[in-house]
């Protein structure tokens, strides 16, 4: 047996869907029906209690069916007998009950009365289920659903069957059975009252079981039309039906009179459907029952004591003797006879008790029926139809109807005189209005009217009909007959059709003395009547009589529908003078109800054509009551002497008299329409100013103090009103001149306030009252402050409830609207008006009241309305949530919302407009409110604990209704894909940005998290790899997919990215994820683990044949649709198409004139609406005769054009929003992986091959023509960061290896791809940036994963890892270890030839590429194209890059920029920092050119000049004359700012002059470097100022950047050392300036420092290298304590967690310990050189006896003791240096240590000087 929740939901998505069913959907549902055929059969039948079951429960000991023991405690005793006796339900059924209520909501702290009231409203809930799937399948069969027609013949074969085993007589029983006071039915006199249904709302018993007999009735009458009745089953129903209807006497339950009607309909149904399908060899089964036919007649005829249920029985009458009458020519003659006479007895009743008024007045006119199913009453009405139509086809009726015109015609007067206010003169409209004397012809007529008024499509081709009218309409003697005739003659106008056929009819005069001449001859009878009075003097004006007025007002009602639904092209012609109906608009004595018909019927023609409307307004102004604003006339001071007869006055004098309004209603409506109709707007309403005073002032205002005869026109009013004001505020805004126009209008004079009258605006007016709380604010508050519970009941149990439901959404978009005004001038209007929100908070009632609209589902768009209200409040009034609170209104709206949320996630059909989608309104709401200030709106929706700190919740879906609950379980259960597609979307969206609030994220992960949802793995096979629905016809369900999917992908990402897996819960969350996306199984704490313990959902897992990290990016791997701005080729041909582009370039939005608008996704989209006006505002402009004078045919044609851009604009919109859709899933693909990649790729056992998967594959998609350029940019950041975590890969200890045992040669000969893979990679790579679709933004990325996969392609051995080092490493390994490096080495040498081959055979297209991003890109993009080549040069063979870039004239170009390189801001700015950036690449281009080419290479570069252009580089003397001149004085963090900058530049350039003074002949290259400064830039002095910063230093002060700077030392000591030998310059010993203009230069003193300086450094690296290298080789042996240490030391304790094993500590405290040795070894290397240079240019001053003397010479004061001054200072640091030891430096320090000596023995002997 299918459970009746899912198979109801089986039935509606298969049946109601918005499209065709699958085949799979039609077996699942003919599979579910048929397995529930006995649930349907023994419909709502239930074990009863049993006392053996009674006694298993109070034993606390019951197994259930499929279940193991369960135990009860007291109270769950107590709770299951007690539902057991309310419900009369069997025991261990109750139990049963509990369980699954405590499933559905959790039940663990509740009180036993709310648990009884859950567990009751489950079992109703599931009864509601069955019925309504029962319901659904009958209606599926009886009406058109556009379904199969094999579908349909299915289910109608499996109704019958179900019909036959019994099910109508059980729905005839149910309807008896459960309106019994028992606790089967209503419930017994203990039995509790109320139960809690499925959203957790109180309701009473008794409401939830009439609503239940409705549904049954309901099946019952769908039953009858699958099979026929029985007799037995119609003496049963007609037995109900009386004593329904004796319930009805003296009340109005709406449900009971519905329950009433659905019986009633039954038996109409029965009798006119059976007399119908007789057929000759198939006889009407009623008919066949000969004493089932004399016995219902006895039955039927029989009278009754109570009128209401006589009333009832005639309508039986009726269809009994219409089935009679059907079924005369099919019986024997003596059958015949004794039907005529029971049809002559019946008909005698019916017309006697005149049935077809009481079908009017009780049933057609009721609340009660309007409110009823639509498909019902449309049911209701198409066998009314038929019965009206086979009444009046038989001659009998005819005969009948005859006899009741003639009395009618003889029994009522012709003309009726006296005053009009004693008479009915109300609107004849109103479906209250009851003529006096109701004769049954006169009803018949009024019956005809009502039937087809309500569905006038059934008209079509009912000739018995016209038949008809063509009888009714001739010989009226009376003016009620006639009248009646005409109320039915504009009923049968009301399709196009009958339109036409009407009008024909009074044209052509077909009736003597109807017609439509008869309607302007009458009007201008009176208008000559009342000019001759005027005329006259004296004379009073003439009356129009009673019968005139009622006539004329029936002509004009039958115009109306004529005009209105007339062919739109006839209709133009129809009545070409409108004037006549404007003529008696003006005079006192014509009725206000005549004057209402007049004007009702002037409004239709305003949408005939745009020249009535023109027409309309002139004649307005002439003939119409004027509308006098203010109390002085013109410019008079004095008072008005008398009253002028205007519209104030009809009102208040007139009409309030006799509390009727129908021509101020109709002057409201006319008026309405044509403002509705306004195009120019320029005025901004000034013209319309006294219509909105009139109806602020004396309509709106008072209409709370006024009298109303029908309240019907009351609403009418109130409805006008509010459309007025409405239009007003939506129509016009406000500007910045209204903000000046505030100010105290009390001290004008009389004549200056009724001149300001003159000047208002309506919509300024409008905000004044609001933000003040003036008239109309304080009546739309007492409109809605009604209360939704009031509204709702007025609704379905009055007539005029449906306007008072337009009145409440009227009132609640005006509040929209001043709120999307009042913050423009609230600022500026301040004190005296205050924004709307500050009005509210006063009473917060008010608040309170139009937010619980939201419970209102009735119209849809009061619960947009109300939920738009609540998003505006909550962005402004931060105080709402505390508010709502001490109102005690939270836990209502929390239910309301999650109510009505769940209301639509239940619809089955697709809402087309998101914005009208309460929904999506919801789910906005709660996401925009998430960052606000806590506690927020969305905390209090989804039931976060307010009275705790947020973080501290405990979610508890299943406990507390909300809307939390509801969207968890729409997602879970993720039916109606394509229905709700939206709200999964933004379910979606909102979990995630739940878990991004740093507040609720706690809360949201851990309940995502847990094992109840399993939320993050749940939804990856049935949204995340699901198939993507097709484009053609599901473009928007495919959109939503996608972005479905993104955010999923994020909410994952969110999870792997933030969770602490120290706990348990996120951390088999995170497992789950991991194993289940990428396919493979993980590792936890060196264990091989699989993804799931338990479930179906690990088997899954172990056996994916492709990872879903790859199938989830197949899903985006498709052409992304076009989404230029360009037409298509069939829009361009069109004429028109040239001046749309303007509109279409205009990228404003609607709000400011343009046509765009932004989506609730934030996509950029055309709005439709506003582009179809803006394109008719084009052409009425470029062709003004279209409005008025064009033909039909240039009318067509714009038409067209504009369907076809409009059309255009469509496909633009989706296509945009699909590729918006792509990349937002690639983005969340994108972040998932690199997540992943970068924080939990340690548990994954095979990390290289998933990265090298997912790095192939991100490149194959970025290079393929169908992928976009944006795509292309997302996909090659994944692969960046697979790039870098693959270089990281080759220097990790794998999982499975004991790190302990893990040593260097180990990580060496580890091949982390192989060099197919590589060669993959390279390829696919260059494919992608020779794409024909890039960037430079795009390249930019490219060529850094091209940068990334050379440095991973290089050699495993780290250049920068000194061959001792290396040696030092490899001690202790075995002795094929040079074997094995000699391996490796071949290895990388193959791959480098390989990569170079793959380049070479695109090197031409690449090239092209990268040389004109290197010349013509911005200045990161030059930086890092020049570095690309350098790379590039790295891998050359035979010189072709070299050869390349000479032929390429891109050498050439690159030195003119670098002699062209200037920094007008000194350097100081961004651009100039790039700029140097640049030229920083280009220097080490040229050298990376040197030192790859060799010799050649040099000589390349000195042919072009290299030296002539990096020496008149201006870079070279950026700072160089300002700031570093500060150098010898001040040493601070600016100067050390400056020295980096120049770093940047000088020490390339130095070290290409190196490389140039290795491979060039010196007498060449330094003829150009003369020692005197006599260029412009003063280069050599500028050296010499780096030499005089940098060599006197602080080593201890500098450690972090001593590499750079001795780098940066040893080239200057390279150059002087050149200066010294070569241009025999000679220094001083100490710093003393002879004059002002003498050149700074570096003295041996300062060499001295500097030489201390590398001595120190020296002793320490020394030291610290060896200390290191011997911590490597006993790296085992050490303590945690000693690694913690050392990885201290190292400041990388952000690589290591508390939860890390040693094994890791030690991996990671010695691969830091390698690359500190490295580095002390390369700085080693680097300063035994530079001491070299220092010792050589001491030892050659002091070897030289004429430098000896000229530093003794001269003065003999000072500067004698300098020498020996400065060998005392060089003594011991060469003793220093004499200690160093082979053994430490990792250098043979022979010559050395010969050049110390040396040096030492002289300083020794000039000791003595």
């Amino acid at each position: 047996m299918v459970p009746a929740k899912q198979l109801l939901s089986t039935i509606e998505s298969t049946l109601l869907g918005p499209s065709p069913p699958t085949p799979a959907q039609r077996i699942e549902l003919m599979h579910a029906i048929h397995n529930s055929f006995s649930s349907f059969q023994s419909l709502l039948s239930y074990p009863p209690p049993k006392p053996s079951d009674r006694a298993q429960v109070q034993s606390k000991q019951v197994r259930l069916p499929d279940s193991s023991p369960i135990s009860l405690d007291d109270q769950d005793v107590h709770i299951a007998l007690k539902l057991s006796d309310d419900l009369y339900l069997n025991e261990i059924d109750c139990v049963s009950l509990i369980v699954s209520a405590n499933q559905e909501w959790g039940l663990l702290g509740r009180e036993p009365l709310e648990i009884l009231r859950l567990a009751s409203g489950l079992w109703y809930t599931e009864r509601r289920n069955l019925l309504t799937a029962l319901y659904t399948l009958l209606r599926a069969v009886v009406l058109d659903q556009g379904l199969e027609v094999d579908l349909v013949s299915d289910i109608q074969k499996y109704l019958e069957d179900l019909i036959s085993a019994g099910l109508r007589q059980r729905l005839i029983s149910l309807i008896k059975e459960l309106n019994r006071e028992e606790p089967a039915g209503q419930g017994g006199p203990h039995s509790e009252l109320y139960v809690l249904d499925s959203r957790g709302a109180l309701v009473e018993r008794r409401a939830v079981v009439c609503r239940e007999r409705l549904i049954i009735g309901h099946c019952l009458v769908l039953s009858i039309l699958v099979v026929r009745i029985s007799p037995k089953d119609v003496k049963d129903i007609f037995s109900e039906l009386k004593d329904t209807a004796a319930e009805l006497s003296g009340t109005a339950a709406t449900l009971k009179q519905q329950i009433t009607f659905s019986l009633l309909f039954s038996l109409v149904i029965s009798f006119v459907s059976d007399a119908l399908s007789a057929v000759p060899d198939k006889a009407s089964i009623l008919s066949c029952d000969v004493s089932f036919r004399h016995e219902f007649q006895e039955i039927v005829i029989a009278h009754g004591n109570d009128p209401n249920v006589e009333g009832f029985v005639d309508c039986i009458r009726l269809a009994w003797a219409v089935h009679l009458m059907l079924l005369q020519d099919g019986t024997v003659s003596s059958a015949l006879s004794t039907d005529l006479k029971n049809i002559c007895a019946c008909l005698e009743v019916i017309f006697t008790n005149n049935v077809f008024q009481f079908l009017l007045d009780r049933i057609l006119r009721s609340a009660a029926y309007h409110n009823d199913d639509e498909d019902m009453v449309y049911m209701y009405n198409a066998y009314l139809h038929k019965l009206i139509t086979c009444f009046l086809s038989h001659p009998l009726a005819r005969d009948k109807v005859k006899e009741a015109k003639d009395k009618a015609m003889s029994v009522l007067s012709p003309y009726r005189s006296g005053s009009h206010d004693r008479v009915h003169e109300g609107n004849l409209n109103s479906q209250q209005a009851i003529e006096p004397a109701s004769l049954p012809f006169v009803s018949l007529l009024e019956f005809v009217s009502e039937i087809y008024q309500k569905e006038p499509e059934l008209l079509a081709g009912n000739d018995v009909l016209w038949t008809f009218v063509n009888f009714a309409g001739e010989d009226h003697t009376s003016f009620q007959t006639l009248v009646a005739f005409l109320k039915m003659l504009s009923t049968l106008a009301s399709s196009q059709e009958g339109a036409s056929r009407v009008f024909d009819m009074l044209q052509s005069r077909t009736f003597r003395s109807v017609g439509w001449s008869t309607l302007f001859e009458c009007l201008s009878i009176y208008e000559e009547k009342f000019k001759r009075s005027l005329q006259a003097a004296g004379a009073m004006l003439p009356e129009i009589q009673e019968g005139d007025a009622k006539a004329l007002v029936g002509y004009l009602t039958v115009l109306q529908k004529v005009m209105e639904h007339g062919n739109p092209i006839e209709r133009k012609n129809w009545f070409p003078d409108i004037e006549p109906f404007f003529k008696l608009l003006s005079y006192e004595n014509v009725p206000p109800y005549l004057k209402g018909a007049l004007r009702n019927t002037i409004t239709t023609f305003i949408q005939v054509s745009p020249i009535f409307k023109d027409t309309i307004w002139s004649y307005l102004e002439q003939y119409d009551l004027p509308v006098v604003v203010g109390t002085n006339i013109g410019n008079s001071s004095q008072p008005m002497a008398a009253q002028i007869y205007d519209m104030r006055f009809e009102l208040n004098e007139i009409e309030a008299r006799r509390e009727r309004y129908p021509s101020t209603l109709s002057f409201l409506n006319l008026l309405n329409a044509l403002i509705a109709e306004e195009r120019d707007v320029s005025d901004r309403g000034r013209r319309f100013i006294g219509v909105f005073r009139f109806i602020y002032d004396d309509v709106f205002g008072p209409f709370q103090q006024r009298a109303y005869a029908d309240p019907y026109e009351k609403w009418q009013l109130i409805v006008a009103c509010l459309q007025h004001f409405q239009m007003m505020l939506s129509m016009y805004d406000i500007k910045d001149e209204d903000i000046d126009s505030v100010f105290d209008q009390s001290q004008l004079s009389a004549v200056a306030q009724s001149a300001q009258l003159q000047m208002q605006l309506p919509v300024v007016e409008l905000m004044k009252d609001f933000m003040s709380g003036k008239t109309v604010f304080r009546n739309i508050m007492s409109i809605l402050t009604r209360g939704v519970n009031a509204i709702i009941t007025e609704r379905t149990t009055q007539v005029y409830g449906q306007l008072l439901e337009k009145a409440v959404q009227l009132s609640l978009e005006i509040l929209i609207l001043v709120f999307e005004k009042d913050v423009i001038v609230s600022d500026f209007w301040r004190p005296l008006y205050q924004p709307l929100d500050i009005i509210l908070s006063q009473d917060h009632n008010q608040i309170v009241a139009f937010l619980e609209y939201v419970r209102y589902d009735f119209r849809p768009q009061i619960q947009q309305c109300s939920i738009r209200i609540m998003s505006i409040l909550s962005s402004r009034m931060v105080e709402l949530v505390q508010l709502l609170l001490k109102s005690n209104a939270a836990n209502c709206l929390i239910e309301d919302y999650a109510a009505c949320l769940e209301l639509r996630s239940e619809e089955c059909q697709i809402i087309e407009n998101s914005r009208e989608d309460s929904g999506i309104l919801i789910m906005q709401l709660l996401i925009d409110n998430i960052s606000r200030p806590a506690p927020n709106l969305t905390q209090l929706l989804l039931k976060f604990d307010l009275d705790t700190p947020i973080e501290r919740t405990v979610l508890q879906p299943r406990f507390h209704y909300s809307c939390l609950k509801v969207i968890l379980d729409m997602l879970d259960q993720y039916i109606k894909p394509d229905v709700n597609a939206l709200l999964h979307e933004f379910g979606f969206q909102l979990l995630y940005e739940l878990c991004l609030d740093p507040v609720t994220s706690g809360p949201t992960m851990d309940l995502l998290s847990s094992k109840k949802y399993h939320f993050f793995v749940k939804h990856l096979v049935t949204v995340g790899v699901a198939p993507l629905p097709k484009r053609n016809n599901t473009q928007a369900l495919r959109i939503s997919s996608l972005h479905q999917r993104a955010w999923l992908l994020k909410l994952l990402a969110t999870e792997l990215h933030a969770c602490d897996i120290s706990g348990s819960l996120h951390r088999e969350a995170c497992q789950s994820i991991l194993a289940h996306i990428f396919g493979k199984d993980i590792i936890e704490d060196g264990i091989h683990s699989s993804t799931l313990q338990n479930g179906d959902e690990d088997s899954g897992a172990g056996s994916m044949s492709k990872s879903k990290v790859l199938e989830l990016l197949e899903v985006v791997r498709f052409k992304s649709p076009d989404t230029y701005p360009k037409f298509s080729e069939a829009v361009r041909n069109l004429k028109y198409v040239s001046l749309v582009e303007g509109i279409i370039g205009n990228p404003t939005t609607s709000e400011k004139g343009g046509i765009y608008y932004y989506s609730e996704r934030g996509d950029r989209l055309i709005d439709l609406a506003s582009f179809r006006d803006k394109l008719w505002q084009k052409f009425n402009l470029i062709s003004p005769q279209l409005g008025s004078f064009a033909s039909e045919a240039e009318l067509g044609e714009v038409r067209e054009t504009i369907q076809h851009l409009l059309r255009w604009g469509w496909k633009y919109n989706k296509n945009l929003e699909e590729q918006a859709a792509q990349l937002h899933m690639l983005t969340g693909w994108s972040q998932i992986v690199e997540v992943t990649v970068s924080r939990r790729m340690s548990s994954f056992p095979n990390r290289s091959e998933i990265l090298f998967q997912v790095l192939d594959v991100s490149l194959s998609t970025s290079a393929s023509p169908d992928c976009s350029m944006k795509m292309a940019v997302i996909l090659t950041q994944v692969a960046l960061t697979c790039m870098a975590k693959l270089r990281d890969e080759r220097f990790l200890c794998p999982i499975g290896l004991d790190s302990d045992s893990f040593t260097f040669l180990d990580m060496l000969m580890m091949k982390q791809l192989p060099n197919g893979a590589c060669h993959s990679i390279l390829f696919k790579l260059i494919m992608a940036i020779l794409r024909q679709e890039s960037s430079e933004a795009l390249r930019r990325r490219q060529y850094a994963l091209l940068l990334s996969y050379f440095q991973y392609s290089q050699n495993m051995v780290d250049p920068d890892v000194p061959t001792s080092v290396l040696k030092s490493l490899l001690l202790s390994e075995q002795e094929g270890e040079d074997l094995d490096l000699q391996k490796i080495h071949k290895e990388q040498a193959e791959l480098a030839r390989a990569n170079f081959s793959i380049f070479r055979k695109e090197a031409q297209a690449v090239l092209d590429v990268v040389i004109k991003d290197a010349t013509q890109g911005s200045e990161s993009g030059k930086t890092v194209s020049l570095f690309v080549l350098d790379a590039l040069i790295c891998i050359d063979h035979d010189r072709f890059i070299l050869n390349q870039l000479q032929s390429r004239g891109f050498l050439r170009s690159c030195f003119i920029r670098i002699s062209n390189f200037s920094s007008q801001d000194g350097g100081r700015s961004l651009d100039s920092l790039q700029r140097a950036c640049t030229l920083e690449a280009e220097l080490v281009l040229l050298l990376r050119i040197s030192h790859k080419y060799g010799k050649l290479g040099a000589q390349v570069l000195f042919s072009m000049g290299v030296l002539e252009h990096t020496s008149s580089c201006k870079a070279v003397n950026i700072h160089v004359k300002g700031s570093l001149m500060r150098v010898e004085t001040k040493l601070g963090r600016d100067v050390a700012m400056d020295i980096d900058r120049q770093r940047m530049i000088v020490a390339p350039i130095l070290r290409i002059v190196l490389s140039l003074t290795s491979l060039v002949d010196t007498s060449e290259f330094f003829e150009i470097w003369p020692y005197e400064e006599s260029d412009e830039y003063g280069f050599v002095q500028g050296l010499f100022g780096m030499m005089c910063a940098l060599f006197p230093r602080d080593s201890e002060n500098q450690r972090k950047s001593e590499l750079k700077v001795f780098q940066l030392c040893f080239s200057l000591s390279s150059y002087l050392y050149f200066l010294v030998t070569k241009k025999f310059l000679r220094l001083q010993v100490s710093d003393v300036s002879t004059g002002y203009n003498v050149q700074q230069q570096p003295t041996l003193a300062l060499l001295g420092s500097l030489l201390n300086s590398v001595t120190a450094t020296l002793e320490r690296a020394c030291e610290e290298k060896s200390l290191l290298l011997n911590k490597i080789q006993d790296m085992n042996e050490l303590s945690r304590q000693e690694v913690d240490e050392i990885i201290s030391m190292c400041s990388r304790k952000e690589c290591v967690s508390s939860s890390d094993n040693i094994q890791k500590r030690r991996y990671i405290a010695m691969m830091e310990m390698c690359q500190v040795a490295g580095n002390k070894d390369q700085l080693i290397t680097l300063l035994l050189p530079l001491a070299e240079n220092v010792l050589n240019i001491l030892l050659i001053h002091l070897q030289d006896e004429e430098t000896v003397e000229m530093i003794t010479h001269g003065a003999k004061s000072d500067l004698e003791q300098d020498l020996p001054w400065l060998c005392g200072k060089l003594v011991p640091i060469l003793e220093r240096l004499e200690l160093l030891s082979e053994d430490k430096t990792g250098h043979n320090l022979k010559v050395f240590r010969r050049l110390v000596n040396s040096l030492k023995e002289l300083a020794i002997q000039n000791l003595a000087l």
